[in-house]
């Protein structure tokens, strides 16, 4: 596997962005060694709050919910997934699957040893992180979903067939512009640039164009039976889960009704509606970490 790995140039004097980079190094199981970025702020002897991305963003996303619950005395961890932000990028399209996702975030979170972890997840932050809560149950104290699924054959629609064609097929993946659509407000020059600084060219983006074709809305798709054994995970999680849905995003309007049925967590915790588009974190993150702050200190002290 052939990896490109951008410039550390590219994220000097990025827009409320002071945090220093982690890394960890995991191996795939074809040998290649990954490099997987993280920010890691806040007292370490704190719960870890783990804040998971999802397509075409990177923890920058996060950026306002990290200065936030910081200040209020957590932790803040927010990984980059394989093929975004800081992390290494495979230069194949077909080197990104699924269950690979699955697997290089599996060994990153096992090689940092979180436990006692606040799961907040969004898009891909959820397809993968509910993967991590149902592989490592014990790991985690409470989880929060917003505007995400875990997808076991169906879902299917016509406003995702449209991005999943313009993903594919548009000759420039317009990073920046995608991420400013997804939000309510209008994103600045320096946040949406912050957005396209860890693509310097189209050959960086393999990873963000893939991840719509790999969602499993058809039962042909790859990894519905690992998702449907998740589920039956998840339907023994017992730990609150609360839902985090913005008002504003019609892609996965409605997502929560499935978690609610499902999930034993979400019974007697309260839920929310966030104001916002698709990339909420960066219509509500006040309201994201006050909701953080307000479950993880609900929680019993360990």
């Amino acid at each position: 596997m052939d990896v490109l790995r951008t410039p550390d140039a590219r994220f000097e004097g990025l827009a409320d962005w002071p945090y220093a980079p982690h890394y960890t190094e995991v191996t795939d199981a074809d040998g290649t060694a990954l490099r997987i970025h993280h920010v890691d702020e806040g007292p370490k002897d704190q719960r870890p709050i783990l804040l998971m991305h999802g397509e075409p963003s990177w923890a920058y996303l996060y950026r306002k919910v990290i200065a936030e619950v910081t200040a209020k005395g957590h932790r803040a961890v927010a990984p980059d997934l394989v093929g975004f932000g800081r992390s290494d990028k495979p230069a194949k399209r077909t080197d990104y699957t699924y269950e690979r996702h699955v697997a290089w975030m599996s060994a990153w979170l096992e090689k940092n040893d979180l436990k006692d972890i606040v799961l907040f997840c969004q898009d891909w932050g959820g397809l993968i992180g509910l993967r991590l809560v149902a592989a490592f149950p014990e790991r985690f104290s409470a989880v929060v979903v917003s505007n995400t699924g875990l997808p076991i054959g169906v879902g299917k629609s016509e406003g995702f067939e449209a991005w999943l064609n313009f993903s594919q097929n548009t000759p420039e993946l317009p990073v920046g512009f995608i991420l400013n659509g997804g939000t309510a407000r209008d994103l600045s020059d320096a946040e949406r640039a912050a957005y396209d600084a860890p693509f310097p060219d189209e050959s960086y983006k393999e990873g963000a164009r893939i991840f719509p074709a790999l969602v499993p809305i058809t039962p042909e798709h790859a990894s519905v039976e690992e998702n449907k054994t998740a589920w039956a995970v998840l339907e023994t999680f017992e730990k609150p889960f609360v839902t985090a849905f913005s008002d504003a995003d019609p892609i996965t309007r409605g997502g929560e009704a499935m978690f609610l049925a499902r999930v034993p967590g979400t019974k007697n915790v309260p839920h929310t509606t966030l104001k916002g588009g698709h990339f909420v974190q960066e219509d509500s993150p006040v309201e994201i970490a006050a909701l953080l702050d307000g479950l993880v200190t609900s929680l019993p002290q360990t």
